[in-house]
């Protein structure tokens, strides 16, 4: 039997007369990392709130663990940590004593666990440095730090990687990925980087309008990522018949820029540039290539994605 760290029942929020979300019906199997997609105001952050308990629902009901009702998932959200937005540091304190303090607040017991998550996400080295002084990627390895804070076995990251440089956006990745191999973690990560995600979700939801349009695997994700020959050659006219006569198919489109995306003869790609050869074609350009997670995105909501 499959267990979930996450599921929503029809779960609803309404804001003034908007319907930020509409029975959303969304699951989060224990291991995933589920990378949550959507525009801004799609209602991304508002599911968030309301699984954080943040905010409460207009309809519908959540579970975390199992476990339903006001006091149980109480007690269930002290096996979660969580990063809303920016971290919230206190800027003239140093990473230890950032959590230290957030420690405290949480009634977590044992300081040993201080120096352990500084160690976790490589800011042992610190020392007196304050958080004020900190890169920003600093600064979102100590959040995230922080919400490691009790050992959690469920974490929600709102744009972990927003503002940081290409390195930074690495290392956070990697880290995220080995929290998730070696410790367990189950991870939710809301994010606008859609290239990223696809590099270490094994799961996505899309939302949009305040409705959950689909939720897929990392499998299934490939499998509809359309996949296709890319070919330039001088003359796209007569490439066009030659594929068309020669192959036997009427599977491509031909590009504004007369660039072509041939969608079947995948399988034997020599016998296809042999036959554009013969023809007296000159290939400029022939290479497989596929739809990634953005292009799968902006298909599925219909149109250019801000995320």
């Amino acid at each position: 039997m499959q267990e979930y760290v996450l599921k929503t029942n029809n779960l609803s929020k309404k804001f003034k007369g908007h319907q930020a979300l509409d029975k959303v019906n969304l699951s989060i199997r224990k291991g995933a990392i589920y990378g949550f997609i959507g525009q801004n105001g799609a209602g991304k952050s508002t599911l968030i709130r309301l699984v954080t308990g943040l905010a409460f629902p207009t309809e519908g009901s959540l579970e975390l663990f199992g476990a339903s009702g006001e006091q149980a998932l109480i007690q269930a959200r002290k096996r979660m940590g969580s990063i809303i937005e920016s971290p919230a540091l206190f800027p003239h304190m140093t990473a230890h004593e950032n959590l230290e303090a957030n420690r405290i607040l949480r009634g977590i017991p044992g300081k040993d666990c201080v120096p352990r998550m500084l160690k976790q996400v490589g800011l042992e080295g610190t020392g007196n440095k304050k958080a004020k002084n900190f890169s920003l990627g600093m600064k979102q390895r100590l959040g995230l730090a922080i919400a490691l804070l009790g050992d959690p076995e469920f974490i929600i990251l709102d744009e972990p990687t927003n503002g940081l440089d290409p390195m930074g956006v690495i290392e956070m990745r990697e880290l995220l990925k080995t929290l998730n191999r070696e410790l367990g973690i189950t991870i939710m990560i809301s994010s606008h980087i859609l290239s990223e995600l696809h590099l270490m979700a094994s799961h996505y939801g899309i939302i949009h309008r305040g409705k959950l349009l689909e939720q897929l695997t990392a499998d299934e994700l490939n499998e509809r990522c359309q996949q296709y020959i890319y070919i330039q050659v001088n003359d796209p006219g007569k490439a066009a018949a030659v594929i068309q006569n020669e192959l036997g198919t009427a599977d491509f489109e031909v590009l504004q820029d007369g660039a072509i995306k041939l969608y079947s003869q995948m399988e034997k790609p020599s016998h296809l540039s042999s036959a554009l050869f013969s023809a007296g074609l000159e290939i400029e350009k022939f290479m497989p290539m596929g739809e990634d997670l953005e292009s799968y995105f902006t298909k599925r909501i219909g149109g250019t994605p801000h995320v």
